[in-house]
Order: C-alpha cells, then structure tokens, then sequence
C-alpha cells in the first residue's frame, strides 16, 4: 500500500511540478510571486527533500534548495547538533516551513514522503549514502566527488542501472550557461581540434597541526560520522574540514577541487578512460598530520591522441592566467580560456584576443562552501527535470563517475610508483598490483556499501 502511494504522489509530481515550473518561466499573476504561488498551490506541488551534511557546503546547498519554489526541505540529518540546528533555523526563515531533525539520515530514508537525498557529508560517505538512499527510493544529488575510490564509484553506476533513480554529481559547472556555450564551441571547431587541456587550483592553505587525541564532544555522534570508515580515534584537528587531507575520510585536493576541472577538461577533449596516468606529489609545505598531496601534477593520456594535466597547490595560492583555478584547451587554430566563474576568452595562435565571453554573475572559486549560489540553482533545477520530467542531467552519475575516477588514478599513480597503464575500455589497471590495492578499500565491518 505504502508503494502505491509512493508510486501515485510521484506521478503527480511529474505532472504538477511541470505545471508550476511553466507558470514560473511565462510569468506570475500581476502582484504574484512565484514563491507565494506555490505556497498557494501546497506542499504537494514541490519536491521533497532530505538534507544529509549541512555544516559548511551542505547549509549552502540547503539554502540554495530551500530558496527554489519547487522545492521543501522536510528534514535535516547531520551527525553535529548545532549544524543541524543552525540549517533548520536558516531553512525555516527562507521557505516558511521548519524542517525535521533526523540525526541519522538512514531514518530520514524511512519517510514515504521524501523524494531525494541531498548528500554533501565527507567523501567517505559519498558513496555509501548515496546507495542507501537509491535503495530506499530516493532520488540523489551527490555532491563531488561522488566516491571515496573506484570500486564505489563502479557500484554507483550499477546502483542507479538497478534502481532506476535519478543520480546528479554536484559538478555545477556542466549546467553554467555560459561554460556549456564554450564547450560546445570548442566542439564545434572554434580553435580547430583541441588535443592538450591545462587546468589547476591553487591556494593558501595553513598547516593543521599534530591533532590530540580527545573524547568526542557531546554535541557530535562521531561513531556515525565515521560510517564505513574504519574505526580512528578523534583527534582535535580533524572535524570539520581538515578529513580533506586524511586518506582514512578524505580524497586530497584532486577530487577537492580538481574533479571540477578535469571534468571540464574531459568534456572539452570528449574523452572517457584514458590509456596512461602519471603523476608526481608530495606533502611539502608543512610538516604536520596532513597525509594527501599538498602539490600535485596529473597527467593523462586519451586514446584519441589528446593530454590533459593538471596542477594542485593547496600552499601556494599563485595565479594562473591570471586566476587561482582554471582551464586551458590549446587547438590547432588558436586556445580557450575557462576560469572559476561563468566566462571564457578565446585566443588565436598569435595570442590575439578574438571572443571574451564576460562573467555575468559573480563566483568566488575560494569560497569553501558557496563560490556560486545562483549558478548553481540552475544545477539543482537541471536535477529536478530529470526527477519531473525525465530530462537529461548534466551531471549524471555515469559521467561523473569517470571524472572522479581520473582524479582518483592520479591519486593512485602518485601513491603506487607515479605511473599507471590503464585499460581504456572501462578505466581499469593493469599489471600493478600495488596500485590495484587502492582500487577500494578497507571498511568498517557491517557497512560495506552493496547493491
């Protein structure tokens, strides 16, 4: 019974949410918002979301989310109290409607109401979250990076193929109006055939100390924010951000920060798997409990005769081209430029300046948890098409998966020798058993994700 009724508030969805979003587009009644329109129409007309993660990125997102008029978050999960507390203060002020404290987002799961999960909890979760809830029925938008290591990322892939659910990576920059527009130039020719991308990241991270061992605050269940990770004592330096760089939660500045520029060089390129990955890195600022690269170089090659590198300094925030994060395609005509924010420049093989496609709205690269609020509303709104609608996402978990993966082979690579011949059919190693080992890894027993 529980099902039929599932299965008849979705299709009603599907129709009633079409309807409003047409409405909202043409225009409201003269004196109408779009919000007060909505309200008026009820609750049913609106997506139903979770929040799982709403600390820093994750009370941007919820936010974001509460803020779009076919949307209510009805329930907040974070394994913190104040940042759950804080999120349903700041959710309630914004869509007039306070959301409910489920602390554990595997109950939050149990609400016949709720139509998606939105996962912005630590990499570690990423994954195993993210199967739950497409086993429960839910639709996912999954911040990046979209798994700790392939093994989880394969699983993804083969999850939403079971269930049938909508998966969207939080790799927002597919959905920015004027990003798409320079890509689909450069595929249309704009400097001839583009066969070499450059991207990076830099910035003026500060050392994170040697951590001392202390008891859990009562305010944090650290045993569910541990999850599938294996069993580590907390430390004083670890929560809320510095897990980034402490290969037991985090990725490293790769897949921090990284994913979002090889994902765009990928799209650029047109490539999947590569054949070939290299990477050089090391830890070498500071001297503290920082595991992951601090610099890093990755290098991959494409079995359509295309390179693409990238360069990650956490301490050491100098520009290139003139800003702290980017990508470069180099053609046989000329070269296009795509910076943090929503613009391009395109430049001939004398260097002339021939289009520069200006940012129309602000972004702050740097900004730890909303660079680009309003650009990335268009993300979300891509991600309830596909729920409403069956539109194409942007960012599905397919694509995704392979653009996490590339970071993670250059993980591998700097972790297993610095050099990894890969299989270009499906992204896989080969002959490196050292490497292979970091395929996936060690998880806690009793929450091993699975289909």
């Amino acid at each position: 019974m529980k099902d039929k009724i599932k299965d008849s508030r979705r299709s009603f969805i599907k129709n009633s949410v079409l309807g409003t979003a047409a409405f909202t587009i043409g225009g409201a009644l003269p004196g109408v918002s779009a919000r007060s329109y909505n309200n008026i129409l009820g609750s049913n007309e609106k997506i139903l979301v979770g929040m799982m993660g709403v600390n820093s990125r994750g009370l941007a997102l919820a936010k974001n989310y509460a803020m779009q008029d076919n949307c209510q978050i009805i329930s907040v999960s974070d394994v913190d109290v104040r940042a759950a507390d804080k999120c349903i203060d700041t959710v309630n002020k914004i869509q007039n409607s306070k959301p409910t404290a489920i602390p554990d987002f595997r109950n939050a799961l149990e609400q016949d109401e709720m139509d998606a999960l939105v996962i912005a909890a630590p990499d570690h979760w990423h994954a195993p979250a993210a199967i739950l809830a497409s086993k429960a029925g839910k639709h996912v938008y999954l911040e990046k990076p979209c798994s700790h290591n392939p093994h989880e990322g394969e699983l993804l892939v083969k999850v939403a193929e079971k269930y049938g659910n909508v998966i969207q990576m939080g790799n927002q920059r597919r959905s920015w109006p004027n990003v798409k527009e320079a890509i689909n130039s450069l595929h249309n020719g704009v400097i001839g055939r583009p066969y070499f991308a450059k991207g990076w990241y830099s910035n003026n991270r500060g050392p994170i100390g040697v951590g001392k061992v202390i008891t859990p605050p009562d305010w944090l269940d650290y045993e569910l924010w541990q999850g599938p990770a294996p069993r580590v004592p907390l430390k004083d330096n670890l929560i809320h951000y510095n897990w980034h760089w402490l290969w037991n939660w985090g990725t490293g500045e790769a897949l921090n920060n990284g994913t979002h520029m090889i994902d765009l060089m990928r799209w650029g390129l047109q490539v999947e798997f590569p054949n070939n990955v290299t990477s050089s890195a090391g830890r070498y600022r500071y001297d503290d409990d920082w595991e992951t690269p601090d610099t890093q170089v990755i290098n991959l090659t494409f079995d359509n005769n295309t390179l693409m590198t990238w360069e990650g300094r956490s301490c050491n925030g100098r520009n290139i081209e003139g800003s702290s994060v980017g990508v470069m395609f180099y053609g046989e005509e000329g070269s296009l430029k795509i910076t943090g924010g929503n613009s391009y420049q395109i430049y001939d093989l004398k260097n002339n300046l021939v289009k520069d496609v200006k940012n129309d709205i602000e972004v702050d690269p740097r900004n730890k948890a909303n660079p680009s609020q309003l650009l990335d509303a268009m993300h979300i709104q891509n991600f309830f098409s596909g729920i409403t609608s069956g539109e194409k996402l942007n960012a599905g978990i397919h694509g995704g998966h392979i653009s996490t993966l590339l970071c993670q082979l250059g993980n591998i690579a700097a972790r297993s020798g610095g050099a990894l011949d890969i299989d270009s059919s499906n992204g896989h190693i080969k002959n490196n058993k050292k490497a292979k080992k970091l395929w996936s890894r060690d998880y806690e027993k009793g929450w091993e994700p699975t289909l």
